[in-house]
């Protein structure tokens, strides 16, 4: 004899609830992260705290330097305290380049420079034969130790 409950029927229906849950959240990561994908220029983005450069190659890196109104200045070459036109530091950073192809190349721009001009200096350094940059900046301050550490 089959026994048959009066208030409780099987319930044949998938609860759906935490898979709506876990797809609401996957699509706000994606939606998160498709704009950063999407980038035209590649760069690679300093991190905060990085270790400096290491020593290791011998020679100097080459230093493209700009100034707050604009003036190039680069450390091969010739006096890296005179500024110069595009075409000369173009031509000092593709000899520097073509002596030792995997030297440093780095840009120290000033933080009022727009950035068209930077941009404009990174170009120079890609026709001299640049394939990675470097950016120069100041570490981040440190913050005060704790009075009760």
């Amino acid at each position: 004899m089959a026994r048959v409950s009066r208030g409780r029927r099987l319930m044949g229906e998938i609860n759906v609830v935490p898979y709506i849950d876990v797809m609401l959240v996957l699509l706000i990561i994606f939606m998160i992260t498709a704009p950063l994908l999407t980038e035209g220029v590649k760069v690679q983005l300093p991190k905060a705290g990085a270790e400096p450069l290491s020593t290791r190659n011998a020679k100097d890196p080459v230093v493209l330097s700009v100034d707050r109104q604009g003036r190039l200045y680069i450390n091969v070459g010739g006096n890296p305290q005179v500024p110069a036109d595009p075409d000369v530091i173009e031509a000092r950073a593709a000899a520097a380049l073509s002596a030792d192809p995997g030297r440093a190349v780095l840009v120290k721009a000033d933080t009022a420079v727009s950035y068209g001009v930077v941009v404009q200096a990174m170009v120079i350094l890609q026709r001299a034969g640049a394939r990675k940059l470097g950016f120069v900046t100041n570490p981040l301050p440190q913050p005060p130790p704790h009075a009760g550490s």
